[in-house]
């Protein structure tokens, strides 16, 4: 667990100072300096686009982890990674044509009810093609197990750059219309420069040449596609499906409140970046028992950091909301909802790194098929109806479902199970620390209010954790910034 500890420590401060960043883009730049039509616009669009990306990179970026250790020389390296490359374009190039030719079709359909989409439609495929080769040039990277510089640009660098443009729509350097233009842009020069790294890492064969194996590439490149497309579209969708039947202000509300309750995923976004091509090399040598163990680890390790994060946020979150525009105050349940369903599917550990490099990923993958398409029909429901408070209940409900199937099949199939003795105790101390500290604020300044609110629960919930060693590997990291301390 060296390893992953040293690198999810990096990602996990690189993720959360990227974190803080995006906190004053969401909550306060996107908010006042861009308005709410303009703010649900981008929010609709990277949304869309988010949905878009699995087919843009064909799931080369789950493949390439998963293959790339079977090849053993450097050449045969150069040549795979080269193929990886190429692969996308089996369907960025008949997406392409599609969206060429039916382009005033899909346009007239997804902007019937807000107007405004018309014009822009066509930076939702260009966006996703950005976003597809950035993770593939991660993937490039990570496999070599250098995942810190893509976490810096993916959540630092970028956010930067986004936060520099709102401050110039703000001194009216820029419109509102042309941000949205240069927020593709954006994305388009983190790929250029992941890419730069990529091949300062490893440079590509300068000869095509398929691998031995390209049938089997294919076909899990093809299955990952779908899996990747699922988990994504039941992320997503809400926002798209948000866009489609209500008022697009309504994403702009529905986008703050899912911004708070995404730092509840932080911890295992950050985790992931190391324990992917760990569990993939662990498969692949055969290794159960070491599996095991590590997914017991990164399960419990998540749940005690993702549960420190998520109660920060609920206790917390009528003050955070007096903190912006008051009519974004509706968002409160969705981020109950949401920030739940984030803790639940953190406690599961490397649980998705485990399924995609198994034989069972088929399987897996037609059950969410189904789910996906319950959520879009919950969504299609509960929208109409209730929206964003359907639109959270949807995603809640959608992606429980999904994260019980996928559990399931890692205990049943492969015999291999997360939870112990200490999942409960560690359960159990976050709802204690919710009910002491949910129901009381300071009759202060909210931003005073929440930092003595998260001094006194760090204080309560870090220290209960770390008396009944919930997470050795937690423990350890706290004895170690104790050392450090102690030497200034």
């Amino acid at each position: 667990m060296g390893i992953v500890i040293n690198q999810s420590i990096k990602n996990t401060v690189i993720t959360y100072i990227g974190f803080a960043i995006g906190a004053v883009n969401a909550l306060f730049m996107y908010t006042n300096f861009l308005g709410k039509t303009y703010y649900g616009l981008t929010a609709f669009l990277l949304s869309s686009a988010n949905i878009m990306m699995p087919l843009m990179a064909f799931g080369v970026h789950n493949t390439l982890v998963k293959f790339y250790s079977n090849h053993k020389t450097d050449e045969e390296k150069a040549r795979f990674l080269t193929f990886m490359l190429l692969l996308p374009l089996l369907l960025v190039i008949p997406i392409s044509l599609i969206g060429v030719f039916a382009y005033d079709e899909i346009a007239i359909w997804l902007s019937d009810t807000n107007p405004i989409i018309h014009d822009y439609v066509w930076l939702i495929p260009v966006t996703a093609l950005f976003m597809g080769y950035f993770e593939i040039f991660y993937a490039w990277v990570k496999v070599h197990m250098l995942s810190v510089f893509g976490s810096f640009v993916k959540e630092i660098f970028l956010r930067i750059l986004i936060s520099s443009f709102l401050f110039a729509v703000y001194l009216n350097w820029i419109s509102a219309e042309e941000f949205v233009y240069i927020t593709v842009g954006i994305y388009f020069v983190t790929t250029v420069v992941m890419a730069f790294f990529a091949f300062r890492t490893r440079l590509p064969a300068s000869t095509f040449h398929f691998p031995d194996n390209t049938k089997e590439i294919i076909t899990y490149s093809v299955f990952i596609l779908l899996s990747g497309s699922i988990a994504v579209l039941l992320l997503d969708i809400d926002k798209f499906m948000l866009g489609k039947y209500i008022q697009i202000e309504n994403v702009a509300y529905y986008s703050v409140a899912i911004f708070i309750a995404t730092v509840v995923a932080v911890p295992s976004r950050a985790m992931h970046q190391i324990t992917y091509p760990l569990t993939a090399k662990l498969m692949s040598d055969e290794k159960h028992d070491e599996l095991n163990d590590l997914y017991k680890r990164t399960s419990v390790s998540l749940q005690f950091v993702g549960g420190y994060v998520l109660l920060g946020i609920l206790v917390n979150i009528q003050s955070i909301y007096e903190l912006i525009p008051p009519e974004y105050s509706g968002g409160i349940f969705v981020v109950f909802a949401i920030g739940f369903s984030k803790y639940l599917d953190l406690i599961l550990g490397n649980n998705n790194a485990i399924i995609f490099n198994s034989k069972y990923y088929r399987a897996v993958l037609f059950l969410g098929l189904l789910l996906a398409m319950s959520a879009v029909a919950l969504n299609m429901y509960l929208i109409p109806r209730f929206g964003i408070d359907g639109a959270a209940i949807a995603t809640l409900i959608a992606i429980t479902l999904y994260s019980l199937a996928k559990l399931m099949f890692v205990v049943f199939k492969m015999k291999l199970f997360p939870f112990t003795r200490a999942t409960l105790y560690s359960f159990a101390i976050l709802l204690v620390t919710f009910t002491l500290f949910y129901f009381w604020d300071f009759p202060i300044h909210p931003l005073l209010n929440i930092g003595m609110k998260s001094v006194l629960l760090s204080i309560f919930y870090i220290g209960l954790n770390y008396w009944l060693v919930i997470s050795p590997d937690v423990n350890l990291v706290i004895d170690q910034i104790i050392r450090k301390l102690r030497l200034f």
